[in-house]
């Protein structure tokens, strides 16, 4: 069951969205260790769809990711570059508490 992580659902999606478009375009973001579990598997899905590289999967990208620059360099250089691994492209690395709250901190990084 998907977390709801205090938000609204139009809120929680364009959200995940950003993140997706953020870890893939610089290749790690950090964020509290909850949200960092549920953008993980999209940022898979996404490459999964850039292993393929067919027009509809170009547009299921852009779909859901929010730069179109961003799905290029997804598609170009991220996608083949992951071409021969079965899955697993993102790594999880908790940080410890953040010092304001003492929410559980990660990043969330591409492998290469």
């Amino acid at each position: 069951m998907p977390r709801k992580l205090g938000r609204p659902t139009a809120h929680r999606m364009a959200m995940l969205q950003t993140m997706v478009t953020d870890a893939i375009e610089k290749g790690r973001i950090e964020t509290t260790l909850t949200r960092a579990k549920e953008v993980a598997p999209l940022v898979d899905k996404m490459i999964t769809l850039a292993k393929v590289n067919t027009l509809a999967s170009r547009r299921q990208a852009l779909a859901f990711m929010t730069k179109e620059d961003t799905v290029k360099k997804l598609f170009d250089t991220v996608g083949p570059g992951f071409a021969d691994r079965g899955g697993g492209y993102t790594r999880l690395t908790r940080l410890g508490p953040r010092r304001g709250d003492a929410a559980e901190l990660a990043v969330l990084e591409l492998i290469v």
